[in-house]
């Protein structure tokens, strides 16, 4: 009767331990955010609203963020769990790298802050458009 005990007892946590596998990696897997967003960029000298596309692959994001102070620029960076950074490189000479780093509160909005390279910081929300 012990030893059956002990097998069933076994059995269950490893069948406990693969759906929690299961579970991390499903939670992993629907991070994904492609597709347009409306920003809100806020600095000391007001607010911006730029639309920033995304493309995702697996943990790498690509795409263009587009606003009337800046234009258009291409952006880069990675997705890891419900973090996001991203990079806009200058696009001429003299203008500053944008550094964003912020966190997926939900499939729909982002929140986080930029540095934008020595210049200053500011926050940022986004929101997915549909």
């Amino acid at each position: 009767m012990t030893r059956l005990r002990f097998i069933f007892t076994l059995a269950f946590a490893f069948l406990s331990a693969l759906v929690n596998v299961s579970t991390a990696a499903s939670a992993q897997q629907k991070t994904d955010v492609t597709g347009k967003w409306a920003f809100a960029v806020v600095t000391d000298n007001g607010t911006g609203t730029p639309t920033v596309t995304f493309k995702q692959a697996g943990e790498k994001v690509t795409g263009t963020y587009e606003s009337t102070r800046l234009g258009v620029r291409a952006l880069d960076g990675t997705v890891k769990g419900d973090t996001i950074r991203f990079v806009l490189k200058g696009s001429v000479a003299g203008m500053p790298d944008l550094f964003f780093e912020g966190v997926l509160v939900d499939a729909n909005n982002m929140k986080g802050s930029l540095e934008m390279g020595g210049l200053g910081s500011a926050t940022f929300t986004g929101t997915r458009q549909k």
